[in-house]
């Protein structure tokens, strides 16, 4: 077995391959522009021999493509965790060195999928756990976005004191927009009204076409058609919710999905004082939470 690890970076990867007795066999850099990165790969095909290799690399926010590569050149693990607190002297070799050197030391318990004190492990999501969250996300950006443009107008109109002529008090309906085409303005309010319209037009659109495909989706997950059972609960929420729990079976008790959400005090237990607790950790998916 041949152990990798990875400091990936967008340009740039640094490996670090260890044998089975924990030396480094191979230590170097190499560009992620698509024919190298799989010549590097195909050499590292050569190299190992037909002998099983794992991989480990710190989460960022384009693993992806190289979570697919690997598993395509037939890794036998693909181990993703969070990064360690800054170090005071960081090169992308010593944290190279540094991750194949923790993937070799707990071999055993990361190929048998068992928990490491210190080390906190990240699911890999599937395919569609993933496009759901960047879909509920979507949905989340759209509906914080129009919420910006309704506030601009309600601001324009404080400025006139034209608030109390509205014929509705909420903003957007039918009736209020009608009646925001026709107000009379100033010349520049009037150019500034036209497009702030116009860019809520845009915004109730995109919001319409996410909720279209969010309620497609729901249906077609088991878990998210369970959680709509729960009143008050909405497509969007069951969604945002069902993706983010993953499989579930990784969580031992209902109190660990807690945690996981950072839904639980903190504590600051030792000595004499056994209660000490503070506020809620608000660790993992904040849009769950």
């Amino acid at each position: 077995m041949l152990y990798l690890g990875i400091d990936q970076h967008a340009r740039q990867i640094t490996i670090s391959l260890r044998d089975e007795h924990g030396d480094v066999v191979q230590a170097r850099q190499v560009s992620t522009e698509p024919k190298k990165i799989d010549a590097f790969f195909q050499e590292l095909t050569r190299l190992r021999k037909e002998e099983p290799f794992v991989a480990v690399l710190e989460v960022c926010g384009f693993n992806d493509w190289l979570i697919r590569m690997l598993r395509d050149y037939r890794c036998h693990k693909v181990i993703l965790i969070q990064p360690d607190d800054r170090k005071k002297r960081k090169t992308d070799r010593r944290d190279a060195a540094g991750l194949s050197e923790l993937l070799w030391v707990n071999r055993d318990r990361l190929l048998h999928g068992k928990p490491v004190r210190g080390l906190r492990q990240v699911d890999i999501a599937s395919t569609t756990d993933q496009e759901n969250r960047r879909l509920t996300t979507l949905r989340k950006e759209a509906g914080q976005a129009r919420t910006r443009i309704v506030n601009k107008i309600r601001h324009m109109l404080r400025r006139h004191n034209l608030q109390w002529e509205m014929p509705t008090k909420r903003l957007p309906t039918l009736s209020a927009i009608a009646w925001l085409k026709k107000v009379v303005l100033a010349e520049i309010d009037r150019l500034e009204m036209n497009h702030l319209l116009a860019d809520l037009e845009q915004a109730q659109q995109r919001l319409k076409e996410l909720e279209g495909v969010i309620a497609q989706r729901s249906g077609a997950s088991k878990t998210a058609a369970i959680i709509t059972t729960m009143p008050g609960v909405s497509h969007f929420t069951a969604t945002a919710l069902a993706c983010r729990v993953g499989r579930v079976e990784r969580f031992p008790r209902a109190h660990s999905l807690a945690n996981y959400w950072g839904l639980t005090p903190g504590c600051r237990n030792s000595g004499e004082n056994n209660q000490r607790l503070g506020s809620i950790t608000k660790a993992g998916s904040a849009m769950a939470r």
